[in-house]
């Protein structure tokens, strides 16, 4: 499930492209970037926790959007990062339903070294789309 950083596509926040062959995988890489910018080392989170996480919306943008944004949420609120996610998503008469389980633990700043906080998703240049057989998406985080 790959990501890659995008350096100079936004100044001062952190760019990247996640892709799958499926859209869960590419869900899938976005979460784990999206860990990757707050956690320097996301292979020393334990997979201790277990944490379903569900979201619909009418367009996959958004709905990619507030997944990022719940697992920053949870970051926050309860301190928890999560080194595996699992996605699977419906498409229910026009409407999308994500249903991720995460697994991770407790936030612990002596065994985490963070990179930075991420404080939210934002829409600039924002995309999900398919080419070809892939799914790619290009998000930039507010750090």
């Amino acid at each position: 499930m790959p990501y890659k950083f995008v350096e100079n596509l936004s100044l001062a926040d952190v760019a990247f492209r996640a892709s799958g062959n499926t859209i869960e995988e590419m869900f899938e890489s976005a979460a784990l970037a999206t860990t990757n910018v707050m956690v320097k080392d996301p292979g020393k989170i334990e997979l201790k926790k277990r944490r379903k996480m569900t979201v619909s919306d009418k367009s996959l943008e958004k709905l990619l959007f507030n997944f990022l944004q719940e697992i920053i949420y949870l970051k926050d609120a309860e301190r928890l990062i999560f080194g595996k996610y699992s996605v699977r998503i419906k498409d229910r008469a026009g409407t999308y339903s994500l249903v991720c389980i995460a697994l991770g633990e407790k936030l612990d700043m002596a065994k985490h070294e963070l990179v930075v906080d991420v404080k939210a998703v934002t829409y600039h240049l924002f995309e999900v789309k398919k080419e070809g057989d892939k799914w790619k998406s290009q998000v930039i985080l507010d750090i």
